[in-house]
């Protein structure tokens, strides 16, 4: 498959300063597209730090009975939105410019802050604590466990470091790597002051996604949907990771997209351990065999120093510590996941635009 990079100088700028500043961009640049489009807003609960209303905003761009559709979904990890949108603001300005052109019978689909509350309080998490990458399970039958997070629950939340760190370690050399990263992150449902908590019903963002698969008639199409996420895997770089069975019609449309950078959990290839209630899931039950769901996640630092700011953040949550202390983790939370350096910010925007040109040349 051959596509083309639009020739257009790397500039940081875009990264935005919070959610406020991110959103008023992306309205203004959706409004002077040149192009047909189609704006739609959801009003999320709660509100910013400074008593901002919070939402997601959607644009579809193109034509409206476009047989595929590339989707560029950000901010699922609320402050994974700072990166999202970055590569979405840069990519509206391609449009604007000229500088990028959607292929005939195409449109696109941006999905922007799809956890608002989170991005603005740079939290990965909605205010009620629910990790929206794994509220997509039905509520109605009885909820996946976890027994690894149940037994690792109170050591996480101990003060004492070394204490904990010695009892993660324990349970690490007693049961491998494997299956301790999937008792901290692959999801558990019974604790909501804890990480990766997915919830007890459907999130905003799960109904945000529902209505716009229903309401653009999706399943109808032939999709690439492209998740942009931040702070697990190699620095700087966007690992395509691809949670279709490894058998499946998904799993080769991804690999005829994107070739054979993609990895899969199920197969042990990817920085990623399979995980419950992902929003991969909804999109996979209504895709044709010419459609994918990829996750682009960008790599920050390690794993255990992106568990250790999520322990922290939700220890400091779960307690009625001072506004001070969450204001100084914040800016923890903001380095892993959206680093300050510009060369990492960079190497963002460049794989962010190989990914989505490849996703266009092959729709």
């Amino acid at each position: 498959m051959s596509y083309r990079l639009p020739l257009v100088p790397l500039n940081t700028d875009v990264f935005p300063d919070g959610y406020a500043a991110a959103r008023r961009r992306w309205l203004s640049l959706v409004s002077g597209l040149p192009c047909h489009t189609n704006h739609r807003s959801f009003s999320c609960s709660g509100a910013g730090p400074e008593g901002e209303p919070l939402f997601t905003d959607s644009v579809w761009i193109g034509p409206e009975d476009a047989e595929s559709v590339v989707v560029l979904i950000g901010g699922t990890h609320g402050i994974e939105g700072y990166a999202g949108s970055a590569i979405q603001i840069e990519h509206l300005l391609m449009l604007a410019e000229g500088h990028i052109q959607l292929p005939e019978g195409a449109a696109l689909l941006i999905i922007h802050a799809l956890t608002p509350w989170g991005y603005a309080w740079r939290r990965r998490c909605d205010a009620d604590g629910v990790d929206l990458n794994r509220n997509f399970v039905d509520f109605s039958a009885p909820l996946p466990r976890n027994d690894g997070y149940t037994e690792l629950r109170d050591a996480l939340f101990l003060d004492d470091a070394e204490q904990r760190q010695r009892l993660l370690a324990d349970f690490e050399r007693r049961h491998g790597r494997i299956a301790f990263e999937k008792a901290v992150s692959a999801g558990q449902y019974h604790d909501p002051k804890g990480a990766c908590y997915g919830g007890s019903q459907p999130s905003h963002g799960r109904r945000v996604i529902e209505q716009l698969i229903e309401s653009y008639a999706l399943c109808q199409r032939d999709l690439a949907v492209i998740d942009l996420h931040t702070g697990l895997g190699a620095y700087g770089y966007g690992e395509v990771i691809c949670d279709h069975e490894p058998d499946s019609a998904g799993t080769q449309a991804a690999l005829s997209l994107y070739g054979d950078s993609v990895t899969l959990p199920l197969l042990g290839t990817s920085s990623s351990v399979p995980k419950t209630g992902l929003l991969d899931y909804a999109w996979h039950k209504i895709m044709n065999e010419r459609s994918c769901y990829i996750t682009l996640e960008f790599g920050s630092y390690s794993t255990d120093r992106l568990f250790e700011v999520l322990r922290r953040d939700h220890q400091l949550w779960a307690e009625p510590a001072s506004i001070e202390l969450r204001r100084q983790h914040s800016l923890a939370m903001l380095q892993h996941f959206c680093p300050a350096d510009r060369a990492w910010r960079e190497m963002v925007l460049f794989r962010g635009r190989q990914v989505i040109a490849q996703a266009l040349a092959g729709l």
